[in-house]
């Protein structure tokens, strides 16, 4: 339920990503420590400001959803 969650949320950050020709993935969600790892890809992936994005963008937007979520991190 927890990873639903979650991919949820993503759901509704991708568009945005995407516009800029970037892209998130979820690797993993462990309930247990709240803690989310994503892959960011596209120009995502190399860009000076992913994280920022992760962050301020994602991290953010995903602790507003799902109380369990104590860190977004990037593998």
């Amino acid at each position: 339920m927890f990873k639903d969650q979650v991919e949820a949320i993503l759901e509704l950050v991708r568009p945005y990503l995407q516009a800029d020709g970037g892209d998130v993935e979820l690797v993993e969600a462990t309930e247990d420590d709240g803690v989310v790892k994503v892959r960011l890809s596209g120009a995502c992936g190399g860009c000076p400001m992913s994280q920022m994005t992760l962050k301020n963008g994602i991290e953010r937007k995903l602790k507003s959803h799902i109380s369990e979520v104590k860190e977004v991190v990037s593998v």
